[in-house]
């Protein structure tokens, strides 16, 4: 399969399995050594995956956002770290076309730049959220920004820094200013930080800004400072489904792994108990999935469809995690050893816990809703 012949979808699956064999020969050296996935995404890259959920009338390959979810799914069986650091760069692209299409925000050019070019993409907003990080400081013509930005997945490799810095608005009070930043420009460089649990190739390290200029015109939205925004209901709608896509398919190569290891005492009725339990789990893991997969399909951003968003994400999250933890009570000693990869897959579903909004933000969200208090409150 040559890289121009990644033009539809459909050709997802196929490009998966191809990549895939290679991308988990790497995936312990990569993780052994805390080092970033780059062979894997100059894999990528040759086969013009970046661009793959960019319609194809921008010069993309016109998958939709659920064959880009299901990619992402099967890509985690084999490297959860390279899925998850894609899912980063993929999440941004999909919620930019998903605007083009639905808002007329004017990104057209921006999306057919990742095309012609496969940009990279790297996404500040899970250490941002709501509230941003980062000030912003007038300058003639623009802005200074200064600040860190910590969990900036693929940041070796990246090309464009999505992200944003807080401005106080003398008119209205603090205001969040977002904008596009290359990661060339003067006044930003990259800190190796990223020495983790687990998703150890994912190259999240921080990207300091330090008096970088950002010209008026590379604002593209201004909000108020911690405050929900039609932006960011987009964002949960779009992204959530995409990134715990990667999370299901850690749990699914976890349950491999165990099924593998007992598949010799698989008459043992204890083991048929324990691995009943872990299929279970698996299924509402997926479940909860498909159900983020349908509100990304057929509903619009709102307060009201974000909820339901985020209460899935909590469930596809505890269920991933849970069933890694049953791969692993259920493969018994033998999991213990990093040659079987069920202990790797065991500490990269874990980051499931840290997207936002984190199970407790999600609760306190979903009950003012119940309560029918403001979501702002």
């Amino acid at each position: 399969m040559t890289a121009a012949s990644i033009s539809t979808g459909t050709d997802l699956p196929a490009l998966a399995e191809r990549l895939g064999p290679s991308f988990a020969e790497r995936a312990e050296r990569y993780d052994e050594a805390d080092c970033f996935a780059a062979e894997n995404f100059a894999d990528l890259k040759q086969a013009r995956a970046f661009s793959a959920c960019i319609p194809a009338e921008l010069g993309g390959g016109g998958a939709s956002h659920g064959e880009l979810a299901d990619f992402l799914r099967r890509l985690a069986v084999y490297c959860g770290s390279t899925a998850l650091a894609f899912s980063m760069h993929s999440h941004v692209v999909a919620t930019a076309v998903w605007r083009w299409r639905n808002d007329k925000a004017p990104l057209e050019p921006l999306l057919r730049k990742i095309s012609v070019q496969q940009l990279v993409l790297i996404s500040s907003g899970g250490a941002d959220w709501l509230e941003s990080s980062g000030n912003a400081e007038p300058a003639e013509g623009g802005f200074r920004i200064r600040g860190r930005k910590p969990f900036a997945s693929g940041s070796p490799a990246g090309d464009l820094l999505m992200t944003s810095a807080v401005w106080n608005d003398p008119a209205v009070g603090p205001t969040v200013l977002h904008f596009p930043v290359p990661l060339t420009a003067e006044g930003v460089s990259i800190e190796e930080t990223w020495r983790c649990l687990g998703m150890r190739a994912t190259g999240s390290d921080d990207i300091v800004l330090n008096g970088l200029f950002v010209p008026e015109s590379a604002v593209s939205v201004r909000r108020p400072k911690g405050k929900w925004h039609r932006l960011y209901h987009t964002i949960v709608l779009v992204a959530l489904p995409l990134i715990y896509s990667v999370y299901v398919g850690i749990a699914e190569a976890a349950r491999q792994i165990a099924l593998d290891a007992v598949a010799r005492r698989r008459d043992d009725p204890a083991i048929q108990l324990a691995a009943g339990e872990m299929e279970t789990e698996l299924a509402a893991a997926r479940l909860a999935w498909r159900r983020l997969l349908d509100l990304a399909a057929t509903q619009q951003p709102s307060p009201e469809v974000s909820n339901e968003v985020l209460m899935a994400r909590s469930l596809v999250g505890r269920s991933a995690i849970r069933t890694a933890e049953l791969a692993l009570e259920l493969a018994g000693g033998r999991g213990f050893y990093r040659r079987t990869g069920l202990e790797r897959r065991f500490r990269d579903v874990q980051g499931a816990r840290f997207h936002p909004l984190q199970e407790p933000a999600q609760r306190r969200y979903s009950g003012r809703m119940a309560l029918g208090l403001d979501i702002d409150g």
